[in-house]
């Protein structure tokens, strides 16, 4: 059963949303329990001493009434009206509690507050007044204030819950589309479509960060990939040559038509060891990681170092028709000799085949400034075919093979090993390059203390 994800926003968005919306309803609910316990306090207060009042006005009024000819002739009718029109009750005793007027219904009156009140006159008590109020008056205008008051509560929280809908919304597609892109691309992705991409979204900038980084992961695995394919091609075509040469030179033998001689048995022999060196440079690039590489380190000069490299190769100079020019001066560096040779030798090798007969190659060694001090420097500049300047950064890569270099014999790993050497010992490898001028390759390591 497919998972539903919503033609806009999706699940996550969706549960954002409502999560918003959560939070905006308790939030209000607090505000209005908060408010209304507040208010509804400060209202039945008010209530509250308006009635005392009120009972202290009749009393008022009961003993303007009573004056000085008593109960007797006392008028109290526009005093009572008063108080039904208020819609209350009243009812005035005199001092030994006899009834002496009251309002009509007084004793069937809804039960509700009661105020007392004495009546005094001249510092005597002569009387009490009692009121009884009900939902009228007073309590008719407490509850048409708190029916009103919950009128507006209840649309209060019904705007305030159709704005946080809104902007839940907004903020949830903000986040929740550039996310469902990003996961439609990496399906996609998944799936063999190394073509989909992010590409540019609106939304927060770690949003935007987050779809530019993937872009550019995308970019180089599409790289990557096709740097391998490329690479599986250029090996398939070097392993080619030899292997049809010992193919035809081997079944040439087993049919009589060449004979078994130490010539023909030095040619195969050649093809053979060119194998072995191209399963060699694959073999030290599978192990050529800084944290796997294992390292004798000690002082060592760097300038005999690449003065055995270039005696090892004196034979393919000449042979190449190039001069190589030698400018060692003594460095003391801490490096593993060994390591230290195979990277001079793969340059030199390196600058031999892209140089052209009758050019020339020069390696030196010596003193070089750097941000962390003193450092040693090991360089091969040749004057050879160089390197178009959108492929200098990928040079140092994996299985890289520039379009000038495919037409030299090799499997295209040879700098990708000396880096990855270089940084094992705490170096660094620079390359500069213009095409039909020439490379240099300058190698920096830390120098050892004299």
């Amino acid at each position: 059963m497919a998972k539903w994800e919503g033609p806009w926003i999706g699940r996550t968005g969706l549960r954002l949303a409502l999560t918003f919306i959560a939070v905006a309803f308790v939030s209000i609910g607090t505000v209005l329990a908060i408010a209304a316990a507040t208010i509804a306090s400060d209202v039945h207060t008010l209530v509250g001493e308006q009635g005392t009042d009120l009972t202290r006005a009749l009393a008022l009024a009961s003993a303007a009434a009573y004056g000085t000819g008593g109960w007797a002739d006392a008028k109290l009718t526009p005093v009572f009206e008063l108080v039904q029109q208020e819609g209350s009750a009243a009812q005035v005793r005199d001092s030994a509690g006899r009834v002496v007027r009251t309002t009509p219904g007084f004793a069937k009156f809804p039960a509700g507050p009661v105020r007392h009140q004495p009546v005094i006159v001249g510092g005597k008590t002569v009387g009490s007044v009692t009121v009884k109020f009900d939902d009228r008056g007073l309590g008719a205008a407490i509850d048409h204030y708190e029916t009103l008051r919950w009128h507006v509560r209840i649309a209060a929280v019904a705007a305030a819950l159709l704005v946080a809908l809104v902007i839940s919304v907004l903020v949830s597609r903000q986040l929740t589309a550039p996310a469902g892109r990003l996961i439609r691309a990496a399906r996609a992705m998944a799936a063999g479509d190394s073509s989909a991409r992010a590409g540019p979204v609106r939304g927060v900038a770690e949003v935007r960060e987050l779809s530019a980084t993937f872009d550019e992961m995308a970019d180089a695995l599409t790289d990557e990939a096709r740097i391998r394919r490329d690479m599986v091609a250029d090996i398939a075509h070097e392993l080619r040559a030899p292997i049809a040469v010992l193919q035809a030179g081997h079944e040439a033998m087993l049919d009589g038509l060449v004979e078994l001689t130490p010539e023909n048995l030095a040619s195969m022999n050649d093809e053979v060891l060119r194998l072995a060196q191209m399963a060699g440079d694959l073999q030290i690039l599978a192990s050529a990681e800084p944290a796997a590489l294992q390292f004798r380190l000690g002082q060592q000069d760097l300038a005999a170092i690449a003065a055995d490299a270039a005696d090892s190769l004196a034979g393919s100079f000449a042979a190449a028709d190039v001069h190589l020019v030698r400018q060692l001066n003594p460095v003391q560096v801490v490096c593993d000799p060994r390591r230290m040779h195979e990277v001079a030798v793969n340059l030199l090798g390196n600058a031999v085949k892209f140089t052209r007969p009758g050019g020339s190659v020069v390696i030196e060694t010596g003193s070089a400034d750097g941000p962390s001090g003193q450092l040693a420097m090991l360089r091969v500049r040749d004057t050879g075919i160089g390197i178009p300047p959108d492929e200098l950064p990928h040079v140092s890569e994996r299985y890289f093979r520039g379009q000038r270099a495919s037409a030299v014999a090799g499997s295209g790993i040879g700098l990708a090993i000396v880096d990855q050497t270089v940084r094992a010992q705490h170096g660094e490898m620079d390359i500069a390059s213009q095409p039909d001028q020439g490379t240099q390759v300058t190698i920096t390591l830390p120098r050892a203390a004299d």
